[in-house]
């Protein structure tokens, strides 16, 4: 692997086990789907301002919870290694996905929320699917 494509698997790692190590496999790859579809949909418009790559769709503020300055998991999202069973899962995922053979279980989503909450724009939105505790929304905008 490039050192480019090195970096995309381990962000993409880190963005998965911080926004769905608690979701088991199925939630988990949703996840990294969801970031590929925001890469697509960048490529299919000559770049967009979720970013251009894996590493810039998943660190773009205020997108993924886990890596914002003020999250209180942030740190242990820095620091947790492959020894931890649900990280060690979430790289298998991410080679996966990077390397472009992670079936997209979500419809195409770009978005998604856990069930706990509604934010505003997904208000009047119907969800491409539903996968353990989050909904899944294909917007592109």
């Amino acid at each position: 692997m490039s050192a480019d494509t090195n970096v995309a698997v381990d962000i993409l790692a880190r963005t998965i086990w911080g926004e769905a190590r608690n979701e088991g496999t199925k939630g988990m790859e949703a996840v990294a789907s969801v970031v590929l579809n925001r890469v697509a949909v960048a490529a299919a418009h000559n770049g967009y301002w979720w970013g251009r790559d894996v590493a810039g769709v998943c660190q773009k503020p205020f997108q993924f919870s886990c890596w914002n300055t003020n999250d209180p998991n942030r740190e242990k999202l820095l620091a947790v290694t492959d020894r931890n069973i649900h990280f060690a899962t979430a790289l298998r995922i991410a080679r996966r996905a990077v390397s472009g053979v992670l079936p997209d279980s979500t419809g195409g989503a770009t978005h998604y929320h856990t069930l706990d909450i509604l934010p505003h724009w997904a208000e009047g939105q119907m969800p491409c699917a539903v996968i353990g505790h989050h909904k899944f929304y294909r917007l592109e905008g």
